[in-house]
């Protein structure tokens, strides 16, 4: 006890259970405020913090030591809002596969339309392939027999008639095998898009009504509430893991019609190229027959005949009739255009070359694939994975029939039937203008191996 300090009472003896009183303060009786840290808490109540002046048990500076309900989380300040938050970000999520979805859907309705109607072209293209070749048959087996003087021999005659229908018999069962073929193809294709059609709407379904849950239970504020959209967020999962493709559909190019008629040989004509419409950017050899890109343009004269927009020249020769085949060698070249195009007279009209009438191939190849597309209209007809050396162009003026050939493996690459002509066509060589860099693309006309025939050609007049 120190000096001054009156004497301290008798100690009370601690009850039994009870801590032992902290020291006195003078003045101050047993219980009060200074001494309440070390108030005894009541049974199954958690140690209350310290006790400010005119507070009671229980009140709003105490609640952050409250006792959590049974079953809820710890209500710390910000978890309605952080469940809101990671609510929103799989919402956004789900709407964004479902838009996703939507697309794919859109894009596979759009196929089936296409497709039928590359089907019907496809079916229009091998019929008329066909009766190519049936005419050039008839016209083959009339030469031979004209050669034999089987003409005044009824005998001779009557066996290549009879030879004659058998193979018109086979040319048709190649067809109907062809047509049979793309007729499969076209109903395998048209069922997986409708397969992926019911596949899709199921999808879209199903992240509509997912998605629609969740932007009604994030709008809600009660933490309870947002606990109860784990349900939605677990129904959604596996919608998250579905992967959204198209179908994978065979093209129908793999029908390809086989073979080439011997008569094309006999058409083949030996085309040069006209100097007066060649792009400043081609270099023609001295035969006439190559052309060469270079990024330097030449200097060479204007003229009402010449390309400028294209790195395009023209064949001296112009047809008005006949049947004509010339091949061109498109090995060194990466990007081509092969065709016909409009002949435009004497260069009277003041329209530029690009605007003329023009049937053509365009060929781009990547390492040993080439695409092909079409025109008019323009469209892609044929992805190959095979190297291509040489491309035959037919062309048949009575019947309006322009087609293109792979020479390599002897197939037909497309065939354009029921052209009209308003007058002579000649034939049209282009390469692509490169946009950077340098660019050695050359084509070359080849050489025909046997005499023509059947020649109804109107050469232009060219200098050099």
């Amino acid at each position: 006890m120190s000096q001054g300090e009156p004497p301290a009472g008798p100690e009370r003896p601690t009850r039994q259970g009870e801590p032992p009183a902290g020291p006195r303060v003078p003045g101050c009786h047993r219980g009060s405020l200074l001494q309440a840290p070390s108030a005894r808490p009541r049974q199954g109540e958690p140690p209350a913090g310290p006790r400010v002046p005119g507070c009671h048990r229980g009140s709003l500076l105490q609640a952050p030591s409250a006792r959590p309900r049974q079953g809820e989380p710890p209500a710390g300040p910000g978890v309605p809002g952080c469940h809101r938050k990671l609510f929103q970000g799989i919402l956004n999520t789900l709407k964004k596969k479902l838009e996703v979805a939507k697309s794919i859907l859109a894009d596979e309705q759009e196929r089936m339309v296409m497709i039928q109607g590359e089907e019907q072209d496809f079916k229009e293209m091998i019929e008329s392939e066909y009766r190519i070749r049936f005419r050039l048959m008839v016209e083959e087996e009339m030469n031979v027999q004209s050669q034999q003087g089987c003409i005044f021999n009824p005998s001779m005659r009557e066996d290549n008639q009879n030879q004659l229908m058998e193979f018109a018999t086979e040319l048709k069962e190649k067809s109907q095998e062809t047509l049979q073929r793309l007729n499969d193809l076209g109903k395998e294709n048209m069922n997986k898009l409708k397969e992926s059609e019911v596949r899709l709407s199921e999808q879209i379904c199903s992240l509509q009504r997912i998605t629609a849950e969740l932007e009604k239970k994030c709008g809600e504020y009660t933490l309870a509430l947002l606990q109860n959209a784990r349900c939605s967020v677990e129904r959604s999962e596996s919608l998250l893991l579905q992967c959204l493709e198209p179908a994978q559909i065979t093209d129908l190019s793999l029908c390809q019609v086989t073979g080439m008629s011997g008569m094309l040989k006999v058409l083949q004509r030996a085309v040069t190229l006209d100097p007066n419409t060649a792009h400043p950017c081609l270099v023609l050899s001295e035969d006439r027959r190559s052309i060469c890109l270079r990024n330097v343009q030449q200097d060479v004269p204007d003229g009402p005949g010449r390309f400028i927009f294209e790195a395009t020249v023209l064949g001296v020769e112009s047809f008005t009739s006949g049947r004509h085949y010339w091949e061109v060698d498109v090995e060194k070249a990466t990007r081509w255009l092969l065709g016909i195009s409009e002949d435009s007279g004497s260069g009277h009209s003041d329209l530029p070359t690009a605007a003329r009438d023009k049937v053509l191939l365009i060929g781009s190849r990547m390492g040993t694939n080439y695409t092909f597309w079409v025109f008019p209209p323009l469209k892609k007809v044929s992805l190959r994975g095979e190297q291509m050396h040489k491309v035959g162009v037919f062309l048949d003026c009575k019947y309006g029939q322009l087609s293109f050939y792979d020479v390599t493996d002897r197939s037909l690459i497309y065939n354009f039937s029921s052209l009209t002509f308003r007058g002579a066509v000649r034939p049209i060589f282009s390469l692509c203008i490169p946009t950077g860099g340098t660019n050695s693309d050359s084509l070359s006309i080849c050489c025909p191996h046997v005499a023509s025939c059947d020649v109804t050609v109107s050469p232009q007049a060219s200098s050099a």
